[in-house]
């Protein structure tokens, strides 16, 4: 089918309401539309650059780390949460009382991208598995009480105060499965000739626009794109998600996905999705440049500590991955005493690479900045 051609659905009569009915996805796509190609390419291109550095950067892990925390306080600010990525790096008791509710759906998140991401290697992209995932992204946070890991089964809708005044009412509960099944086999489908990144964003539309779940279906429909380039080798590391894009032009998001549904213009949705890649992924290979530079730096700062340098190199490690941390943290994860942790906490705030962010309070927590603000240009 031509994009050009394409019709997204229509609108079927419910008790009082009306319920958008979106158009099956399971079949090839081709389109005439030239910046279509040159975005494709683009973006391709600039995976290709972001993966080679996930490839010679030793030890990425640690910095993948930092990658899932800024996209889970991102995707869920889109959401409504108001905590800052430094408050999602900090323990929960140094977090106040009125805010932890929303800390708590942060650390969901991570939790949820990092079982999803794991459970890639025994299961494929799924229902299965994304019912998995938000059961976890709900545990014991607001929606809780709305079936998590569970398939809708009533009707829900987006915006207003039900669905006869909403902005946008999702398919009636008894078309989810069979469109859900529509979904998964277009993600498995190797007999249709369509690129990776165009069938990402085709399937995000679509999961959006069923939004299967009572609740969280953004969430884990962000995180989808994520795991579906992940499993089909498109990213070689969990290192890019476009929330971050998605959150700066939020409106364009929103109204991208309203045009495919009531114009049919997936042209424009495929274009918008397609920047967001090659804008994330460039800024991605930014980031792991700052931070080859960074750690160059700091590991030379280390070695004018002498016979204390091989544990504020392990220090550094464990900074990569929490970035926020007290004394506790070092001594447990270096493996030294009380006394030593200290010592090496003040060597490295007089090197600059930490500071104290606490007061002089007890419990006091230690930031690794200059690292810290990679992550928020």
């Amino acid at each position: 089918m031509k994009i050009e051609q394409f019709k997204p659905g229509g609108w079927k009569k419910q008790y009082q309401y009306k319920s958008f009915s979106p158009s099956l996805i399971d079949h090839d796509w081709t389109w005439d539309d030239p910046r279509i190609n040159v975005l494709l390419e683009q973006a391709t291109r600039a995976l290709g650059e972001l993966n080679a550095y996930s490839r010679i950067v030793p030890d990425v892990d640690l910095f993948i780390r930092m990658h899932v925390t800024k996209e889970a306080q991102t995707s869920s600010r889109i959401e409504g949460t108001r905590t800052e990525i430094e408050e999602a790096l900090m323990p929960e008791e140094a977090i106040a009382p009125e805010k932890r509710d929303d800390w708590h759906e942060v650390q969901n998140y991570i939790d949820a991208m990092n079982g999803a991401v794991s459970e890639l290697e025994r299961l494929p992209i799924s229902v299965r598995l994304l019912c998995q995932t938000h059961g976890v992204l709900m545990r014991g946070v607001r929606g809780q009480t709305k079936n998590p890991g569970e398939i809708r089964t009533a009707q829900n809708w987006i915006g207003g105060s039900g669905p006869m005044d909403a902005a946008f009412v999702p398919p009636h509960p008894s078309e989810v499965p069979e469109l859900l099944a529509d979904l998964e086999r277009f993600l498995h489908n190797d007999q249709t000739a369509v690129p990776d990144l165009v069938r990402a964003a085709i399937a995000h539309y679509q999961f959006e626009t069923i939004h299967p779940f009572n609740d969280g279906n953004g969430r884990i429909g962000r995180l989808l794109i994520t795991l579906y380039l992940l499993s089909k080798g498109v990213l070689q590391k969990p290192s890019l998600y476009l929330s971050d894009f998605f959150e700066r032009h939020r409106a364009s998001y929103i109204d991208g996905l309203m045009r495919v549904r009531t114009a049919g213009d997936l042209n424009q949705w495929i274009r918008f999705f397609l920047a967001g890649v090659l804008e994330i992924a460039t800024k991605g290979r930014e980031t792991f440049e700052k931070i080859l530079a960074l750690r160059d730096e700091v590991e030379t700062q280390c070695l004018t500590l002498g016979k204390r340098a091989p544990n504020a190199r392990k220090v550094l490690d464990l900074l990569y991955q929490r970035t926020i941390v007290t004394a506790k943290d070092v001594e447990l994860y270096a493996g030294v005493t009380t006394p030593t942790a200290n010592a090496l906490i003040r060597d490295l705030m007089v090197l600059g690479i930490l500071e104290e962010i606490t007061g002089q309070r007890r419990d006091r927590l230690y930031v690794f900045n200059r690292y810290l603000r990679l992550f928020l240009s």
